[in-house]
This record gives structure tokens, C-alpha cells and sequence, in this order.
């Protein structure tokens, strides 16, 4: 029998200390609900959250009732780790979640045929009360009420696996039958107005639904694999994002200098990253400060994302010619002030973009680069001179996103030499301790709660400007901005390490190409 965890006062005090009223019955995980039935967790009042290793988190009114520990071990074949809840607690959250998790079970075992047949059932089935529609319909919802950016749907060999990105990180969440795999993607084509009738072909769409009244919009991508379609949906809550620049995580110094660009009237700004980084949130952010009603704000994105009132958007359409270039060059005969392009992926879009810059036009556009001045080096790959960049661009952001430690279970702890290093290096302090998370029920046994960004500003100074019409190396235009007051990622990581709001493992690991 798995071995259990007693306790004594001290235990069953700290436990005391982490349970936080109104939050366990958003907190449990369907690993963790598939290993105690129902009827069990009634019994002895007790709700599992999540699974960690071979041990199974459970919330419990008595922490110290063995013979529920035993019970529940034995049962689960798990090492127990109970949390402390009122019977209040417990009861709603059982009431909560297994109604949910039931319900994708069984609306599950309502598909679980033979794949013929399922292809045959989904055509005809395409109504919102078919089981394939009520089981995506309920991932979603289990989607947003976990904080899900994004949805994926990955055949295996022997199953369909159903993993949720939360915080920027994976999580497997469902495992359905492989045979579920065809209707369910067709069910989300159908939704998304894409073709379910090619499934060998990538494909993209987006639908708008309403749940729990809010109101979504899903980005889909499907791609043939080995084992069938996969497909992910990016999960657009408008009610989540923060479209105001001093919540995105600026630092005061650095959000004072990013508005200072802002009120340029002309020329173009950059906002670099990878793919997840919230270029487009900042960009957002941008154009939604400024003044929509004296100015003609025009942007090209693809997909509009989210919708702005006195800012006319275009949507990117392959279909009827509408390319970021092609789009640019009309935009440019509709007298705007401002123009935002979504991103600037090749030579034309580029020319264009510093064209619109140089003669008249706040031009913002998001661009991938590794940090901010390797934005320079990326506009002469896309062939712009020297020169051009000089004179157009106003500055640049690079930003990347890093997880804020979860404050219900963050405590202070002894970190690993190498991270005390750099961040001495980068801080000029010297500290051994930092804050993480040990993982409780608000932050789904994971130590990390929400997301914030770290950013790094390169502002085109008169001698920034004369080392790139010379042709200075990057390592000389990098010392010259540093010089000059640019904070870097690394220590706009580190600052945030400093405030203990995240770690310096959580920095290195998005900054670690930059150093």
C-alpha cells in the first residue's frame, strides 16, 4: 500500500495557513478526479486537486483522518498529500466538478464507435445538442475556467490527447479514444467554416462562442499527423487582456521612455519576440492610448484578433489578394495618421512599412527578433540600407512573458549557484534566496500564477544612428544602448526577480538566447 503522510500540529497549522476560501472548486485537475469516484469523496468528504509524481493532492476537512488516508491510498494506489478545506468547500467543489467531468465522460462514451460509423454519425450530427458538440463544448468551458491560452488536440497511437496551455506551459488534461479524433475535429472545422471533407491538407479558421457569458474567439489550426488531424485553438477572452500599457509590465523608467515614442508623429516603431511573447497585446495597448477620434488609425492584421471602436481594421486575405504589402499600399491612399501592421515578414512589407514611415506615418509592427538590436540586423536581412533604417525608425521593443511565482504558496528558497551569479551580476546584489512555488490548489499544483512581461528598449539616439549608417557591428550598437541607459531582458528579469514577483530560473529560461 502506498505510503501515507501523518501529521501533527505543525502539519495540519501550515495547511491551515494555504487553504483559501472560494477557490477549490476551480482548482481540481480530471487526472486527479479519474483516480477517486464520486461516491468516495462523499464518503469521506474529500476532493482531489491534482497529481504530482506518484502522489494525488486531496482536500480534506479532517487532514488527520487516517482511516480516509488510507482509503483514499488504497483506492488511488497514490501517495496522499492533503490540503485543508471547510466541508462547505469540499462539497460544492464535488458538486462542481464531478457534473463536469461526468458529463465528458459520458458524452465520450456516447462516441467511443467504431470510426466509420462516427464519420458517418458527424455529418449527420452537426447540431449543437450532438454528443461531439456538447464534449467540445465542455473542454472548452474546462478551458477557459483553467486559464487555457490555447487547446490542443494530439492523436497518439492509442488515444486522442487533449492538452491545455496554461501560463505558456503545456498540460496534459483528457485522454479520448483515438476514434473520437475524426469527430471532433470535423465538429471544430465545422465551427471554424473550414473544410472537413480534405484531411490531408493544413488548414486555418476562427468561430466566436459564448460561454459561461463570455464572449470568445477561437483561432484554429488543423495539420494531417501519422495518427489523424490534430488541431489547436487559440482562445481569444477579451475580458482577460489588459489593453492599458502600465499593466503589461513596463517598468516605470522603461514605460515613461516607450510613451515618449509613442509621441512621435511620424516614423516606425517595432515590437519584437517570439511566437506567445504579447507583441500584438503591446501593440493593442499602443493604438488604443492614443487619440482615435483626431487621428485616422488604420491597421493590418491577420487574423483582428480583438475589435476597437474609431480604428478601422483589415483582415489579411490570401483569397482576395489582401496581403500585408498588398493591404499596406491601399491603406496609404486612405489618408491615415497611424498605421499598425501586424507583422512585417518579408522584404515588401518591410520597404513598404519604412516607406509609410518616412513620409508622414506613425507606423508600428511587430517583427521576430532575439532582443532589440537584433531588430537592426533583421531589417538589412529583409534588404533595407542602412541609411533607410537610420532615418525611419524611432526605437524598438523587445519583450518576452515569464510567469509570476504563485503568491498563495511562494516562499523564499536557496537557489542554485548559477542563478545566484548572474543575478549578482545583473542586479550588483547579492542574494542566495529567491521565491517559488512549492504548488497549491490556486495555481494547479504548478508554483506559477498569471504572466507578466519583461521588456527591453533601444531608443535611436543621434550616435545610435551614425553606427548604423557606418555599418557597426551588433556587439558595438548593443554597448552603445546599454551605455546609453537601456535596460536589458535579462534585467528587466531580474529587477522582477528582485521585486519577488518571479525567479531567475523562470528569467534564464526566456532570456537564456539572448546572453
Amino acid at each position: 500500500m502506498p505510503r501515507l503522510i501523518y501529521f501533527c500540529e505543525e502539519r495540519v497549522a501550515i495547511l491551515t495557513e494555504k487553504s483559501r476560501p472560494g477557490v477549490l472548486k476551480h482548482a481540481s485537475q480530471p487526472e486527479a478526479l479519474k483516480l477517486i469516484p464520486e461516491v468516495m469523496a462523499r464518503k469521506y468528504v474529500a476532493m482531489p486537486i491534482s497529481v504530482n509524481g506518484n502522489a494525488l493532492q486531496v482536500a480534506l476537512a479532517n487532514p488527520a483522518d487516517i482511516l480516509a488516508l488510507e482509503a483514499l491510498a488504497t483506492h488511488s494506489h497514490m501517495r496522499i498529500e492533503p490540503e485543508i478545506a471547510t466541508v462547505e468547500e469540499i462539497l460544492e467543489a464535488i458538486d462542481f466538478n464531478y457534473k463536469n467531468y461526468e458529463q465528458i465522460e459520458k458524452q465520450i462514451s456516447n462516441i467511443s464507435l467504431p470510426t466509420k460509423t462516427i464519420e458517418e454519425r458527424i455529418r449527420l450530427d452537426a447540431g449543437t445538442e450532438a454528443p461531439i458538440a456538447q464534449v467540445l463544448s465542455l473542454i472548452i468551458d474546462e478551458a477557459v475556467k483553467g486559464r487555457a491560452s490555447d487547446i490542443h488536440f494530439q492523436p497518439q497511437e492509442a488515444e486522442l490527447r487533449v492538452r491545455y496551455r496554461i501560463d505558456g506551459t503545456l498540460h496534459d488534461m483528457f485522454s479520448l479514444p483515438l476514434a473520437a479524433t475524426t469527430p471532433l475535429i470535423s465538429r471544430i472545422k465545422i465551427l471554424a467554416n473550414m473544410n472537413i471533407a480534405d484531411p490531408r491538407r493544413p488548414q486555418d479558421g476562427q468561430f466566436s462562442l459564448d460561454t459561461k457569458g463570455r464572449l470568445l474567439d477561437v483561432r484554429v489550426g488543423t495539420t494531417p499527423t501519422v495518427y489523424g488531424e490534430m488541431a489547436a485553438l487559440r482562445l481569444l477572452d477579451k475580458s482577460r487582456v489588459s489593453m492599458d500599457l502600465s499593466e503589461l509590465g513596463f517598468l516605470d523608467e522603461t514605460l515613461a521612455k516607450y510613451q515618449k515614442m509613442l509621441k512621435v508623429p511620424y516614423g516606425m516603431i517595432l515590437v519584437s519576440g517570439p511566437t506567445g511573447a504579447g507583441k500584438t497585446t503591446t501593440l493593442y495597448a499602443s493604438v488604443n492610448r492614443m487619440d482615435r477620434m483626431a487621428q485616422n488609425i488604420i491597421t493590418i492584421e491577420d487574423p483582428v484578433e480583438y475589435r476597437f471602436k474609431n480604428i478601422n481594421q483589415v483582415q489579411v486575405n490570401a483569397r482576395s489578394g489582401i496581403t500585408f504589402s498588398s493591404g499596406l499600399r491601399s491603406i496609404l491612399r486612405l489618408d491615415p495618421d497611424v498605421i499598425l501592421v501586424g507583422e512585417i515578414r518579408d522584404a515588401e512589407t518591410a520597404n513598404i512599412a519604412v516607406q509609410s514611415a518616412l513620409t508622414g506615418h506613425l507606423v508600428l509592427s511587430s517583427i521576430h527578433a532575439n532582443d532589440a538590436v537584433g531588430v537592426i540586423i533583421r531589417l538589412f536581412d529583409l534588404g533595407i540600407e542602412p541609411f533607410l533604417v537610420s532615418s525611419a525608425l524611432i526605437g524598438v521593443v523587445a519583450q518576452r512573458m515569464v510567469r509570476l511565482v504563485c503568491p498563495d504558496c511562494g516562499r523564499l528558497v536557496e537557489a542554485p549557484l548559477m542563478e545566484r551569479v548572474i543575478y549578482q551580476r545583473e542586479i550588483n546584489e547579492e542574494r542566495s534566496e529567491f521565491m517559488y512555488g512549492s504548488g497549491c490548489t490556486l495555481c494547479a499544483n504548478t508554483g506559477y500564477r498569471g504572466r507578466t512581461g519583461i521588456f527591453e528598449i533601444l531608443t535611436m539616439s543621434d550616435d545610435i544612428r551614425m553606427m548604423i549608417v557606418e555599418g557597426a557591428p551588433i556587439t558595438k550598437l548593443r554597448m552603445q544602448a546599454i551605455k546609453e541607459g537601456m535596460v536589458t531582458l535579462m534585467q528587466d528579469g531580474m529587477l522582477k526577480v528582485q521585486a519577488n514577483v518571479t525567479n531567475p530560473a523562470e528569467v534564464l529560461r526566456n532570456t537564456y538566447s539572448m546572453e
